[in-house]
């Protein structure tokens, strides 16, 4: 069982779908003969050639457009934004047409588009190319929005949404492509829409994606020391969204925090505690607390930076304040 880092889980599931369906072609700024600005495509150019791997000019609304009219046409495309902060750049492309055109044609055609991202801060790229996009994305019906955090489910869900009929968006932490872990030779595709208990526990759950759930690990490892026994719930999928987990973890420790990369305001985590609140209502003991953001712009300064996207502190400080309440 080889190591495999996150990077290098991208890297193979696109390899790996690019040898198994002569349809599945890959696109995006500097993939090509460069690997790709995280060096997450390095050999692709070189083993599939120009007509399947390609760069694009820097127009994200064009090939995105481009990518709709290639799976529409017989293709399954993978395109690659080169910071999911550019998402907006290609929004119309995206809302108004991707996510629509199987509805429109009555199901006459399908989508079969893979659009990756990566995402997040933490490396110090500034307020412009540190964004997490989920929230931007997941409210839009008829796309589906995957967040990977570790190498076996980086591989497991892009080759899924390489061989999903729907488009899929897939969003990469850029935080988290150095980290490793030992991976089966060949994984199978796993199924979008599966939320996994990450850790056990009893007396809290957190419910947290990516970075956010290797930090919440991080305070849970702490918390055991005090005796408090935290539940991490890591989403993997934010549509479609796995409530049956979220529920069921409520259920058993009747508390919850939602730690989540992204602003207050209109952020997912607003969905987790609707959720509670209607489905879960008469397990909480306790007022849900969000950890997040709050209204601040991720900074180039690094103290600043570090100050506004969530730590192991305040993750640890929110699970005492709801076991205290």
């Amino acid at each position: 069982m080889p190591k495999l880092t996150y990077r290098e889980a991208v890297t193979k599931a696109i390899a790996d779908e690019l040898r198994s369906d002569e349809n599945v072609i890959f696109f995006g700024e500097d993939v090509g003969e460069s690997g790709g600005v995280f060096k997450t495509s390095p050999g692709l150019f070189e083993e599939f050639g120009p007509g399947r791997v390609r760069d694009t000019p820097i127009s994200e609304e064009a090939f995105i457009g481009a990518a709709l009219g290639a799976a529409i046409t017989g293709l399954r495309p993978i395109a690659e934004l080169m910071f999911a902060d550019f998402i907006p750049v290609a929004m119309d492309q995206i809302v108004n047409q991707i996510a629509k055109y199987r509805y429109m044609t009555n199901g006459q055609f399908t989508v079969p588009l893979t659009i990756r991202a990566p995402q997040g801060a933490g490396a110090g790229f500034g307020t412009q190319h540190s964004a997490c996009a989920e929230s931007w994305l997941m409210q839009h019906p008829g796309l589906m929005v995957v967040v990977p955090t570790t190498p076996s489910d980086m591989y497991g869900l892009l080759r899924a949404a390489i061989r999903e009929d729907n488009p899929v968006i897939v969003l990469e932490h850029k935080m988290l492509y150095n980290t490793s872990e030992d991976v089966p030779d060949n994984p199978a595709p796993m199924k979008i829409g599966e939320a996994k208990i990450a850790r056990p526990g009893r007396d809290v759950t957190i419910v947290a994606t990516q970075l956010m759930t290797q930090r919440s690990l991080q305070a849970a490892e702490e918390l055991a020391k005090e005796g408090i026994e935290v539940e991490v719930v890591d989403l993997r999928s934010m549509a479609p969204l796995d409530k049956e987990t979220i529920l069921r973890s409520i259920e058993r420790t009747h508390r919850l925090v939602v730690v989540e990369e992204a602003p207050h305001s209109a952020g997912w985590g607003g969905d987790i505690v609707s959720l509670a609140a209607n489905e879960g209502i008469y397990w909480l003991d306790a007022p849900v607390v969000r950890v997040n953001m709050g209204g601040a712009l991720v900074s180039y300064s690094p103290p600043l930076e570090d100050e506004v996207v969530p730590n192991v502190t305040r993750i640890a400080q929110a699970v005492r304040h709801v076991v205290n309440a």
